[in-house]
Parts: C-alpha cells; sequence; structure tokens
C-alpha cells in the first residue's frame, strides 16, 4: 500500500504503529546529526525524521528532496521531543525505515504556502500547484460542503434534481449569448444558455411540481472580482406557489446552509421594498451589517444663500457615528475618494459635532449653529459624530452617498465577514427604460409577472408597474434573486409587447413557451441562487475566484490552457465558418 493513514490523523495514541505515508514534501531542515521533512497531502502535514547514526544513507537522501518531491515511506510513529500545537500531528513524527521517491518536482514558479508570493496571474497559470495550498483547497472544500448540503436540504422539501440542455436557442433579451456552430446545421448556431429559466417553467408545465439543479450558466459579459464567464447556480422553481412559499423555503435553505457549513444561527431575514432601498441606502442590495442610512435634508439645507444646495434635486446624509474625531487628514481623503472616477461626485460637505457640544462644518459661512443644530435632530447625531452631506441629481447622489457609505463602513471595521446579514428586496420595478435602445427592457426577464394590481398600468403608466420579483441580499451582496412567473399566454403576449417585440418576433423566439401555456400551465415561481458568490460570501471574501478550481481572469481568458485559442482551418471549413482576413 502506497499509504495506510493520511498525513493529518496521526497522533500520541499511533505511537509504535507501523505506517505507510505518501505526499508532497513541505520543507526539509538539515540540523547535521538530524533530516526533518514535512510531509504534506490533502489532509495536513506530518513531520519525518531521518538519523545519520541509525541509517546514515537514508538520511543523505532524504537530503536530497527538493520541495514537491512526491514520495512514499515507511516507519514507526514516535512521540515529538519539540512538540508542535499549531497542527494536529504536532506530538508525534515518523521514524523512517524505507523512503521511495515517487516523482521528483521542478523549483515550484511561487511558494505552496498559506501566504504565497506568487500574484493573481502566476498563481492562475499554475492553478494545479495553487490548488494544493490550503486557502484555494479550503474554498474547494467549503464549496463541497455547500453543495453537499443544498441537496440535502431541497431533497428534503421534495424537489427532484433536473438537468437542462447546454445547446439551447439564442436569445435577444439578457446578457450577451455565448454561441456554438452546428456543424450539421450548417451557417447555424446553439448558444449556450445564461439560465435554464424557459426548461424550468417547462418542467412545471410538465408536473415536476419542485426543481432544482446545481448548474453551469454562461454570459459573455464584462468581468469584474465577482463576474466568470461561466458560473454555477442554484435553480430552483415550483408550482402552486405564491411569493410567501418562495421566501420561506429559501429562507429555510439560507438558514439551513449557515448552519450546516458555518454553524451560524440565523435570526430574522428583515423584508424592504426596491423604493426603500434605493431611498435609504442608494442600492438595490443594502449591506445591513451596520446602519448610516441616508436622510434626507433638502428641507434643512435649501433656502439658504449656499447655491451648491439651492440648485440640487437632492440633498443627503449620512450620520457617521463617533467620527468627529477625524483629523483633517482623514476628512481631506474622504473628499478625494468621492472625487474618483468610480465615485463621480464633485465634493462633499461636512459637519462636525464635537463631544464639547460645539459643532463645526465646512459651510459655516452660509449656516449658523441654529441650523447645524437642526442637521443633528434630523439625522440623529449625538456629541462625537461626523455627518457628512451630498447634493446633486437624485439618482447619482444616491449611487455616489451609497459606495462612500460603504467605503467608510470598510475603514471602520463595519463589514465582518463573520457577520451574516440577509435582507429580502421586495417590489422591484417590472421594467426599465433603455436610453440607447429607447424601449423598455425587463429588469428581470420577460417571464416575469407583474404584480396583479399594477397590471393596468402597463398601458398607461410602465415605469410605476411592479413586478412580483424578489432578491435575498447578503452583506451587500446579491445571492439570490427569482420572482412569481407569467403562465398565461395573453398576459405573456402582453409583456412581449410592451418590451418592443412584435408577434412575429415573439412568437419566433418564444412560440414554444407560449404553446406549452396553453396546455394547462399552473402558477408557478423560482429563485436562483449565485452559487460562486453564496460560497465566497460563506467563506468571507469578496471575489468569487478562488473558490472555483480552474477560473478565468479578468479578460476571460484561462491562462493556463491558453484558452480561447485558435481553430484550426479545417475544422473551420467543416462549420461554414469563413474568418475575415
Amino acid at each position: 500500500m502506497l499509504r495506510t493513514h493520511n498525513c493529518g490523523t496521526l497522533n500520541i495514541n499511533n505511537v509504535n504503529t507501523e505506517v505507510n505515508l505518501s505526499g508532497w514534501v513541505q520543507k526539509t531542515r538539515d540540523l547535521g546529526g538530524m533530516t526533518f521533512v514535512d510531509l504534506r497531502d490533502r489532509y495536513g502535514i506530518t513531520q519525518l525524521a531521518f538519523n545519520m547514526d541509525v541509517n546514515a544513507e537514508l538520511c543523505t537522501e532524504a537530503r536530497k528532496l527538493g520541495r514537491e518531491f512526491v514520495i512514499q515511506i515507511t516507519g514507526k510513529v514516535v512521540e515529538r521531543e519539540s512538540k508542535n500545537k499549531n497542527i494536529p500531528t504536532g506530538e508525534i513524527e515518523i521514524e523512517i525505515s524505507t523512503l521511495t521517491l515517487l516523482n521528483s518536482s521542478k523549483t515550484p514558479p511561487f511558494t505552496i504556502e498559506n501566504e504565497t508570493d506568487g500574484g493573481d496571474e502566476i498563481r492562475m497559470k499554475y492553478r494545479y500547484l495553487d490548488i494544493r495550498r490550503n486557502p484555494i483547497k479550503e474554498n474547494l472544500m467549503l464549496r463541497h460542503q455547500v453543495s453537499k448540503a443544498t441537496r440535502n436540504y431541497l431533497d428534503s422539501q421534495g424537489f427532484i434534481e433536473v438537468e437542462t440542455p447546454y445547446l439551447i436557442k439564442s436569445t435577444p433579451e439578457g446578457a450577451r449569448d455565448f454561441v456554438v456552430p452546428s456543424r450539421m446545421n450548417e451557417k447555424q448556431f446553439y448558444a449556450l444558455p445564461q439560465s435554464p429559466q424557459t426548461f424550468k417553467q417547462l418542467l412545471m408545465v410538465g408536473g415536476i411540481d419542485k426543481y432544482y439543479q446545481i448548474v453551469k450558466c454562461f454570459r459573455d459579459e464584462d468581468l469584474r472580482a465577482d463576474r466568470q464567464p461561466e458560473f454555477t447556480q442554484i435553480d430552483c422553481e415550483m408550482s402552486f406557489i405564491e411569493q410567501e412559499d418562495i421566501l420561506n423555503t429559501f429562507e429555510g435553505l439560507t438558514r439551513h446552509l449557515l448552519k450546516e457549513v458555518k454553524g451560524v444561527e440565523l435570526n430574522e431575514f428583515p423584508r424592504m421594498t426596491y423604493d426603500d432601498a434605493m431611498r435609504l441606502y442608494g442600492s438595490d442590495k443594502p449591506d445591513i451589517r451596520f446602519d448610516m442610512a441616508f436622510v434626507e435634508m433638502n428641507a434643512e439645507c435649501q433656502g439658504k444663500d449656499f447655491g451648491v444646495f439651492n440648485n440640487s434635486e437632492a440633498v443627503l446624509a449620512i450620520n457617521a457615528k463617533g467620527c468627529a474625531n477625524y483629523t483633517r487628514k482623514q476628512l481631506d481623503k474622504l473628499v478625494n475618494f468621492v472625487k474618483t472616477p468610480q465615485v463621480g461626485a464633485t465634493g462633499l460637505i461636512y459637519c462636525k459635532y464635537n463631544e464639547d457640544g460645539t459643532s463645526k462644518s465646512t459651510v459655516d459661512k452660509f449656516f449658523d449653529e441654529d441650523a447645524r443644530n437642526a442637521w443633528k435632530e434630523k439625522a440623529g447625531c449625538e456629541n462625537g459624530d461626523l455627518l457628512l452631506i451630498m447634493s446633486g441629481e437624485l439618482d447619482k447622489t444616491r449611487k455616489a452617498l451609497g459606495t462612500l457609505r460603504l467605503h467608510l463602513a470598510e475603514e471602520l471595521g463595519l463589514r465582518n465577514p463573520e457577520v451574516f446579514a440577509p435582507l429580502w428586496v421586495l417590489d422591484f420595478p417590472l421594467l426599465e427604460w433603455d436610453e440607447d435602445t429607447e424601449r423598455y427592457h425587463a429588469m428581470h426577464h420577460p417571464f416575469t409577472s407583474p404584480k396583479p394590481e399594477d397590471i393596468a398600468k402597463l398601458d398607461t403608466d410602465p415605469a410605476a408597474v411592479r413586478a412580483n420579483a424578489y432578491d435575498l441580499v447578503m452583506n451587500g451582496n446579491e445571492i439570490g434573486g427569482g420572482s412569481i412567473r407569467i403562465h398565461d399566454k395573453a398576459l405573456q403576449q402582453l409583456m412581449f409587447k410592451h418590451l418592443g417585440f412584435s408577434e412575429a418576433e415573439a412568437k419566433e423566439q418564444f412560440g414554444f413557451l407560449m404553446e406549452a401555456f396553453e396546455y394547462g400551465a399552473p402558477p408557478h415561481g423560482g429563485v436562483a441562487f449565485g452559487f460562486d458568490r453564496l460560497c465566497a460570501i460563506m467563506g468571507g471574501q469578496e471575489s468569487i475566484r478562488d473558490f472555483i478550481a480552474f477560473p478565468k481572469n479578468n479578460s476571460g481568458r484561462d491562462v493556463m490552457i491558453d484558452s480561447p485559442s485558435d481553430i484550426d482551418e479545417e475544422q473551420l471549413k467543416e462549420l461554414s465558418i469563413a474568418l475575415r482576413s
């Protein structure tokens, strides 16, 4: 046997046991008469001891071992003289009787340790080495645990896992599709699914009742830390339900995952309308681990001689508790931050409410102590607090102040990754206006049902129609979203009409779905969780990249296998594709 035990399980109770171990050399230490080797596998590290006085030849061989050499040993478990309390195997070591070199290794391009000297690009190029490091290995193990716990919960709730196709039809809504040429259907293309949306609805028509799938999806869009061209989602659909049924079921899933994987008990899942989220936080995915909600200050700030406020659509403020002691240098950094391109503001007004009861603002010339006290009362400030005020066009000011709010919370240590704060955001707009195409687009997708009481507004005031939709937010990230679906052909046709589809276009793209609705489609709805993002949040990180075994870089490339790549000209001919010179 190449191994009888792994490198993470032996302890003081195994003393005098003969064992076989296999793994990678983490490091070697030559102490003259003794050589020690740390042997690593997926499970941990065990120290190997080679004694020059006992077996000089074996000790000499051990000194030739380099980092990441693959070896197999036989030996006896003994108690260590110098114990290491930081690892489970730290009370023992192995007295070696045989050493077999299974494979040598070149010197790795970065250190295979928790804190590595490798940058992102080099680690992605040699991802198979990066996976040997504990942080990446543990992220992938967490991902496995989340997947397993998800299946266990959904199975207990009567869901059935059904696979849906990867080669589907391209549709014009949503992000750009990845397209796949069909050799057998000349000059025609499949698309890779952005989600299994229509198929899961068809499964409801088929009577499956409760469906789920942990499924790969694909979107050809600009990338950032929490996006990849291929990603995974927990995709679910249920029949004969209302919104409340969906919210309760997937609150249950979220509670189950946090308890099983992290040992965290979640309490309340507060609910907030989209309008309130934008009004209070400037975001449809607010981080509610901390307060700092927006305060509307138009009445308290306008009507004086300060034109910046008077000429603004909105004057908004946040109360930074206990920050009146900020130095001029710290305040200047905040002002400079809001002027960066990522925020796009022209400036920032602040007012300190000092511990001695005095106040000082950057606009004292225009606002006396009584005016500043009115600000204090409106914003709920106390002595020791700092009021930060921004003004301008409503949407831009909300967005800028929301960015400042998160930045300040990061500085103040208010975004603890070990705290989990869920929130349901409800009542999204059904439609949003696109200036480029000069028409409405579905905010979620064209199969989302409008609120029944708002259907009449589709013809008179489309922007006011609310969707029967919901997002689950965690720590300022959307981890899941869904809606009650349209299950009636006439309403679906009306929806397509308001999205600018002609009757012929709607039939061409989605005729199969509308026809299915004519055969007794049940009321249904569902949700999809961003699986990669959920794993990252549970792992206490913002980026999803290190929770994916083989991710792409910010250009959508796999630098390890050098993909995408050129295709052989003969293959292109078979596919009836001619590249332009």
